[in-house]
C-alpha cells in the first residue's frame, strides 16, 4: 500500500484538468420523485432544459438531490441520467457519509464515470479535530480520480474547517474547489486571496457578494427557476458591470429569500411543480412547502412572466 506522501507525489505529476472549469453558474439538482420512485423522465428533461440556458455544469445528489433519502443504487442511477442528459456540460457528483472505508468504495465506484469532480463534505456526525479532517479529505483526493470540490457546510456536517485547514487542503493537486457554505466571510476572502482554490458560494443569499469579492461562482439550488437571470449575473459581474449586475440580483432577491424560506428543496420543488417540471414530492423527513408558501411562490411566479 503506497504511503499519503507517494500517493500525492503520483497525483503531483500526472496531467489534471483545468481549475477554471469550476467556475461560473452550477446547479445543485433537485431529484424529482413520482409515487415515491425517482422520475428519471423528469430529471432528464430538466437537466436538459437548465443545460440549454447556459449554466456552466451540474451537481448531482448534493442536499439540494435529498442524497440522504436515496440508496447507493439509486444515487448511480440518478447520477447516469443527468450525465445522459448533460451532453458534456460537467457533472459533479455528491459524496458524503462518517464511515471512512465506505466512503473511499464510493469513491473507487464513481471512477468509471465521466465526473468532473467530486464534491465531497466532512465526516457528518462525528465533530472529528482539524487533523482529523485533514486526514479525511487528502485520503479522499488521493483515491479520487477526478477533482475534488470541498463541501464546507458546517451546519449540516456539525464539523468546521479552519482557514488553515482548508489552505493546507488546497496544497493537495487534487483538491480544486470549494462549495463555501461557512458562513465566515473572513475565510471566504482569505480563500480567494489565496487563489489555489476556485471559490463556489454555497449560499444563494451570498451570489452577489462572493462574486463581488473575486470568487469563481455559485452551485445553486434557487437557479432552477430564472435560470437565464442568474446566468446575465455571472456575465455581468465578470465583465466589471457591477451597477447592472447590481439591478439583475436585486431582482432575483424575493425569489433568493423565498427559496429558502422553509427547508430546501421544499420551496424549489414547489415552484418547478408549478411550473409543471416536477410533482411536488419529496422524501420523508423532508415536507412539502406550506399553503401559505406556495401562495407567494405563485405571486413570484406570475410576477416574473414577460
Amino acid at each position: 500500500m503506497p504511503t499519503h506522501t507517494s500517493v500525492t507525489a503520483d497525483i503531483a505529476t500526472a496531467a489534471l484538468p483545468d481549475r477554471s472549469v469550476f467556475s461560473g453558474l452550477w446547479i445543485a439538482l433537485v431529484t424529482p420523485f413520482k409515487d415515491g420512485a425517482v422520475d428519471h423522465t423528469a430529471l432528464f428533461a430538466l437537466t436538459t432544459r437548465l443545460r440549454a440556458q447556459g449554466v456552466s455544469g451540474f451537481v448531482a445528489c448534493g442536499s439540494t438531490g435529498e442524497a440522504a433519502a436515496l440508496n447507493k443504487a439509486e444515487q448511480l442511477l440518478v447520477l447516469q441520467t443527468v450525465l445522459d442528459a448533460a451532453q458534456g456540460v460537467p457533472v459533479v457528483m455528491g459524496v458524503s457519509g462518517y464511515h471512512l472505508g465506505e466512503v473511499l468504495a464510493q469513491v473507487q465506484a464513481l471512477a468509471r464515470y465521466p465526473l468532473a469532480g467530486l464534491l465531497v463534505s466532512a465526516p457528518h456526525y462525528i465533530r472529528p479535530s482539524q487533523d482529523g479532517l485533514l486526514h479525511w479529505f487528502r485520503a479522499l483526493a488521493d483515491a479520487s480520480t477526478v477533482p475534488v470540490v470541498i463541501y464546507d457546510i458546517p451546519y449540516r456536517t456539525g464539523a468546521t474547517l479552519s482557514t488553515e485547514t482548508l489552505l493546507a487542503l488546497a496544497a493537495h493537486p487534487r483538491i480544486q474547489a470549494i462549495k463555501d457554505c461557512g458562513g465566515n466571510t473572513g475565510k471566504t476572502q482569505a480563500l480567494i486571496a489565496d487563489g489555489r482554490l476556485e471559490v463556489l458560494t454555497g449560499e444563494d443569499a451570498q451570489i452577489f457578494n462572493t462574486l463581488a469579492l473575486g470568487g469563481a461562482g455559485a452551485i445553486s439550488a434557487c437557479a432552477h427557476w430564472q435560470t437565464p437571470r442568474f446566468v446575465d449575473l455571472m456575465e455581468q459581474v465578470r465583465a466589471s458591470n457591477l451597477p447592472e449586475a447590481r439591478r439583475v440580483w436585486q431582482a432575483l432577491l424575493p425569489w433568493v429569500e423565498a427559496c429558502f424560506a422553509e427547508p430546501n428543496p421544499a420551496p424549489l420543488k414547489a415552484m418547478l411543480a408549478h411550473a409543471g417540471e416536477v410533482r411536488n414530492e419529496l422524501r420523508a423527513p423532508m415536507m412539502p412547502a406550506s399553503r401559505e408558501l406556495g401562495q407567494r411562490l405563485r405571486t413570484l411566479h406570475e410576477l416574473s412572466r414577460p
